[in-house]
C-alpha cells in the first residue's frame, strides 16, 4: 500500500479491462461521534452465472507500486495474484469474473479504474495490493550485487474498508469473510497499522481477530458503489514472505480463501 499472459481478449478504453474472467445484524460505528446500525442481511440463492466481481489490479505499469526485497515491482506481484484468483473463481462457475488492469500515473489511474467498477455495476470488487512499510522502518542489504532495501519487522495480509462507501456494511461483510477464510488457511494479519509507530499511516482495526481496516480515504474504495474491498495479500518488503508470495502454494491458499469468502457472500447479494 506504502506505496505468461494467456491469450485472452482485452477491452480498451482509457482503463484495459480483461474481460475473461452472517455478519452480526448489528454493529456499532466508530468516528464522526455517530452510531449506525448494520442493515439485516437478505439471504437467497446464489447464482454464481450472474455474479459479477471485479478483480482490481493495484497500481500501474507506469506507476509500479512498491518495490520487493529483492528489487520486483508491486504491480507484477499484483497482476499475477490476481489472475491466479480469477482463474479460480471461473473454474468455481463465476463466470462473469473480470480483471481490471488500469494504465497510467498513479493518481488519475485511481479514478479511473474507480468509474470502470461503477460503469461495470459489479456486485463486488476486490483490490489486489502487495505491502510495503514506511520508508523509515527500511534497511539495506545487497541482492545479486544491487543495493536493495527491506524491512523483516513485519509480514501478513491485511484487509481495508471505507465507510465513505455507500455500501459500506457489505464491504465490510465481505472483508470479514475474506478474513477468516484466510485465518482458516493458517495466514495471519499484519498488527502494525494499529500501533503508534505507524505514523500517519495507522488505521483503526475494526476486526481484531481477522484484520479488517478502515481506511476511508482510498479512492477505489470510496469513489466506488459497489461494495469494495483493498486487500493487502502479504509482504513483499520482508524477504521471507516475499518468497513465499512469489510460490504457487501460497498463491493457491490465497485463491482458496478468496473462492470460498465469495461463495458465502454471493447469496446475499
Amino acid at each position: 500500500m506504502l506505496g505468461v499472459w494467456r491469450n485472452r481478449p482485452i477491452i480498451m478504453t482509457s482503463i484495459i479491462v480483461l474481460s475473461l474472467v452472517s455478519f452480526d445484524t448489528r454493529y456499532a460505528a466508530w468516528s464522526r461521534g455517530n452510531v449506525r446500525t448494520a442493515p439485516k442481511t437478505v439471504h437467497s440463492k446464489c447464482d454464481r452465472s450472474k455474479f459479477k466481481l471485479i478483480l482490481d489490479v493495484g497500481h500501474t505499469a507506469e506507476a509500479p507500486g512498491a518495490r520487493s526485497a529483492r528489487n520486483l515491482r508491486e504491480f507484477d506481484f499484483n497482476l499475477r495474484l490476481a489472475k491466479h484468483i480469477e482463474d479460480k473463481l471461473k473454474a468455481e462457475g463465476f463466470a462473469q469474473t473480470s480483471l481490471l488492469v488500469t494504465e497510467g500515473p498513479k493518481r488519475p489511474s485511481l479514478f479511473k479504474r474507480a468509474k470502470t467498477i461503477n460503469d461495470s455495476k459489479a456486485d463486488l470488487a476486490l483490490s489486489i495490493h502487495h505491502d510495503s512499510v514506511p520508508d523509515s522502518f527500511l534497511e539495506e542489504w545487497e541482492f545479486e550485487g544491487t543495493k536493495s532495501h527491506f524491512s523483516d519487522r513485519f509480514s501478513g495480509y491485511s484487509l481495508f474498508v471505507s465507510q465513505d462507501n455507500p455500501k459500506f456494511w457489505a464491504s465490510l461483510r465481505f472483508a470479514r469473510l475474506l478474513g477468516n477464510r484466510m485465518k482458516e488457511q493458517g495466514l495471519q494479519y499484519a498488527r502494525q497499522y494499529a500501533l503508534p509507530v505507524m505514523g500517519r499511516y495507522r488505521r483503526k482495526l475494526l476486526d481484531k481477530k481477522v484484520g479488517v481496516y478502515r481506511y476511508d480515504q482510498l479512492i477505489v474504495l470510496s469513489r466506488t458503489r459497489v461494495p469494495a474491498v483493498l486487500f493487502e495479500a502479504g509482504s513483499i518488503i520482508n524477504r521471507d514472505e516475499e518468497l513465499a508470495m512469489a510460490s504457487t502454494e501460497r498463491q493457491d491458499m490465497i485463491g482458496a480463501a478468496v473462492v470460498d469468502a465469495v461463495k458465502e457472500f454471493c447469496p446475499s447479494r
